[in-house]
């Protein structure tokens, strides 16, 4: 786990892709290629992703949401090897996730016949899990990497980098804020004292990571690819069932 200092690591289920994405990023280090274009890349794999399960050519979509976690993944590795971080990229890189969830999410609601409001509601569920452990995952940062560039709760719109645009910075929080502050505000509610634990425990963040976007869309692929498609969007309704007993285990 690269975001953590060596004495604070976890076993990360949704981070698999992690080797690869280092790689990748040490490859393009000496390149023109900027983390930004690494993002767009990962779009145009996930929008691909979608298509292909709308094709049921589910095996090549298993492959192709492997690929989009390790460029997910690629872009923020390059943006630490070129010493470039980026407030824009990082709510551009949010932003991408959500609407490729989204899609992905009523692809398959579609295929499958389910109402819109149940793809939605599954959507909403992968969205709350999430959250969860990137709550618990940036405290970590916050605390022990020194991570700045994340943070709990985004109220305030950050000071740009200078190597990016305010105004494009302005821009996005916006947006991001549009679209996450409901469940970061909601996740907040649910665990206020997370914010101020001194300790979290490696088994439960080894847990939690189960609700990582690399681990989701595994997941997803790995039911697409065994011919259980239709149990994708009950899963994740039901997997809200883990969002209390997490935080349960990490206040006990």
């Amino acid at each position: 786990m690269s975001k953590l200092p060596k004495g604070k690591r976890f076993f990360d289920l949704s981070d698999y892709g992690r080797p690869i994405a280092k790689f990748i990023a040490n490859a393009l280090k000496s390149t023109s290629v900027t983390p930004i274009q690494v993002t767009w890349a990962f779009v145009i794999v996930g929008f691909i992703a979608i298509y292909m399960i709308w094709k049921e050519e589910y095996l090549l979509a298993l492959f192709l949401l492997i690929s989009k976690s390790i460029l997910d993944a690629a872009d923020g590795e390059l943006a630490r090897v070129k010493n470039t971080p980026s407030y824009s990229g990082r709510y551009f890189d949010s932003i991408a996730d959500w609407i490729l969830n989204l899609g992905i999410f009523i692809c398959i609601g579609l295929k499958m016949e389910y109402a819109l409001a149940i793809s939605i509601l599954s959507f909403v569920s992968m969205e709350l899990q999430g959250t969860l452990y990137n709550y618990y995952y940036v405290i970590l940062r916050n605390k022990h990497a020194g991570d700045t560039t994340s943070r709990i709760i985004e109220s305030e719109c950050p000071t740009a980098y200078k190597n990016e645009s305010q105004a494009l910075v302005n821009f996005l929080f916006k947006f991001y804020r549009l679209l996450y502050d409901p469940f970061d505000k909601l996740i907040y509610s649910l665990d206020r004292s997370a914010a101020t634990d001194l300790k979290f425990s490696r088994i439960l963040m080894t847990l939690v990571s189960s609700c990582g976007l690399g681990f989701q869309l595994l997941l997803i692929g790995i039911f697409l690819s065994i011919g259980l498609i239709h149990w994708i969007i009950p899963f994740f309704i039901l997997y809200n069932v883990m969002i209390p007993f997490f935080i349960s285990f990490r206040k006990i």
